[in-house]
């Protein structure tokens, strides 16, 4: 393949080049492979958790098809933070940050090397997007692999995931559940490698790559210790080489309409409200206004189809057994839910991909479109003057859609988890914990502790919770996430007292507080801006860049203000 258009023409062809060969050789290549295009094989591979320990071994497929299809693999790795591991306490300020710190990173071994297209390989919730922004950041041709779910644990007959040992936490703390009991459970929650079982953040984001056609048809869905994902791994190294023979890209396959198409599917199946956050994420990666409120139009038309955790019986495991997320995809597609003339990476458009598809119909785990779970979708947005800039709810599993109570104000999440731990609070309360957005944490933690504390004391559905911050892809009950304007950048979370009323309207997509206009206004007045303990480093940095939830919580313009593209160097 001749080079001349290729980023990696600059460190590798030419008599100017040759400093660079000279490193190359010393690596052990050869002329033949420093002629050909540079592909770099990324992927979170560490030992902080079970999420991505096998990536490293995929990656290997990747390279071999990279190899079959006379392209050079570079492999490297960039960093991830695993939230099962930082969730409760106050290393989940460095989630959300991690993100853009993965896209960063990726970018930057990208242009510093030249390399002409891009293999990205991630396991935990926030290396997904971070992969994804990054591909459609740098505009090469790319192709984003999974790298699977876990098994399901097994305790007292029952299929368990992560969040079971949460949720066991506050049982134990309340007395209903024993030393032994706790201690079994956690041992056998996590059987093997692998993300999250449930419909949570890492499972919701495979399922986005498939519907935005990042990744090939059918990948995201083994789990991570099958072997039968090495073939996915080795057909995307190969189909990387096709992209870049095809000069097709990350933007051509990123649209608004394939945009449209990843919310359908995050609705559908009951998925993370924190794709409420990567989607508009992602779209400004390629210059496209996709925002909450859009994301929260689509999952409010959008028939609920898929009975998976924490809202419902099944986990991504048993998905798999029954088709994986194609099949999701074509029930929506047959219920006119899809676009599906998106071009999607093997060149083909999604509709074309589904053809093939034939939705199963002796299994329960995905509902025909006809016959959804509910025919509203499983997260929905929410606004009005307790949040202008809008929240978002997780209503899959919610018995109630309305709930009025009295606010018990929590200035961080440790004070409410206290709370709930020592059970300091009413049923009817809506618990409110703020300054924990991205600018006000920093980070915008997720608040799976207490949520899983509420349940775990069997009080979801006794209690709301609302937050500036997030909540994880396993939270059950009416919890709110992503309230904004945040409490540290003025917003009426932040002039809240014990005992305002608070509404939360679900069916009408609405959250008010019971004040008027002239006592938030007052109240405004005597407000003073919070500070943080991150005054240098890393998160200071977050901080001092981010923007608000609503758009994403991204820290720099996108492509809407970019005078040149990567790919195009």
């Amino acid at each position: 393949m001749n080079k001349k258009n290729l980023p990696s023409r600059h460190v590798s062809v030419g008599p100017s080049s040759a400093p660079h060969r000279s490193f190359y050789y010393a690596m052990g290549m050869t002329e033949k492979e420093i002629a050909q295009p540079f592909v770099g094989v990324v992927s979170c591979w560490n030992e902080a958790a079970p999420c991505n320990i096998d990536l490293s071994r995929q990656a290997q497929a990747v390279k071999k098809g990279v190899k079959t299809a006379q392209g050079t693999p570079r492999e490297f790795t960039t960093i991830t933070v695993t939230d099962g591991i930082a969730m409760g306490h106050s290393g989940m300020k460095s989630s959300l940050p991690s993100r853009d710190l993965i896209a960063d990173s990726i970018e930057l071994t990208m242009r510093g090397h030249c390399y002409d297209g891009l293999v990205g390989l991630a396991g935990c919730d926030k290396s997904l997007p971070g992969m994804m922004m990054a591909m459609c950041r740098l505009n090469v041709p790319a192709v984003f692999i999974y790298g699977g779910t876990i098994l399901p644990g097994r305790f007292k007959g029952n299929d368990v995931t992560i969040v079971d040992v949460f949720e066991a936490v506050g049982s134990h703390a309340s007395g209903n559940m024993s030393d032994d009991d706790l201690r079994e459970l956690e041992q056998c929650a996590c059987p093997s490698s692998g993300s999250c079982g449930g419909q949570f953040t890492a499972n919701t984001m495979a399922c986005v790559s498939e519907a935005l056609g990042l990744a090939i048809l059918g990948s995201a869905g083994a789990p991570a210790p099958y072997t039968s994902r090495d073939a996915y791994c080795e057909d995307s190294g190969e189909l990387v080489m096709e992209l870049i023979k095809n000069s097709l890209k990350p933007r051509d396959i990123v649209t608004r309409k394939s945009l449209e198409n990843a919310a359908r599917v995050v609705a559908a199946s009951g998925g993370s409200t924190n794709a409420g956050l990567h989607l508009p994420a992602i779209a400004n990666e390629c210059g496209i206004k996709f925002d909450l409120h859009d994301v929260c139009e689509i999952f409010r038309s959008t028939p609920y189809i898929a009975d998976l955790k924490p809202a419902g019986k099944y986990v991504a495991k048993d998905l798999f057994e029954v088709g994986g997320v194609p099949i999701i995809l074509r029930t929506l597609m047959d219920g006119g839910y899809l676009h599906d003339d998106c071009i999607t990476v093997n060149g083909k458009t999604i509709g074309e991909n589904l053809k093939q598809i034939t939705f199963p119909k002796d299994q329960d785990v995905v509902m025909p479109i006809d016959k959804p779970l509910s025919s509203t979708g499983g997260v929905v947005g929410l606004r009005g003057n307790l949040a202008p800039e809008g929240g978002i709810v997780k209503i899959a599993g919610l018995k109630e859609l309305y709930f009025r109570g009295p606010a018990r104000v929590f200035d961080c999440e440790e004070e409410a988890f206290q709370a709930v731990k020592d059970r300091n609070y009413k049923e009817g309360d809506v618990l409110v914990i703020r300054n924990e957005g991205p600018k006000g944490g920093p980070g915008m933690r997720e608040m799976l502790a207490t949520t899983g504390a509420l349940s775990g004391q069997n009080m979801g559905g006794k209690v709301a919770l609302i937050t500036d911050g997030r909540f994880s892809g396993g939270t059950r009950g009416f919890c709110v996430g992503h309230i904004g304007p945040e409490a540290a950048a003025g917003g009426p979370i932040g002039m809240l007292k014990d005992g305002d009323m608070i509404v939360l309207d679900a069916d009408k997509g609405l959250i008010e507080v019971e004040l008027d206009e002239a006592t938030l206004a007052k109240r405004k007045e005597d407000w003073q801006e919070p500070s943080n303990d991150f005054q240098s480093g890393a998160l200071w940095r977050y901080a001092s860049t981010v923007g608000c939830a609503k758009d994403g919580a991204v820290t720099h313009p996108g492509a809407s203000k970019e005078t040149h593209v990567y790919s195009e160097l």
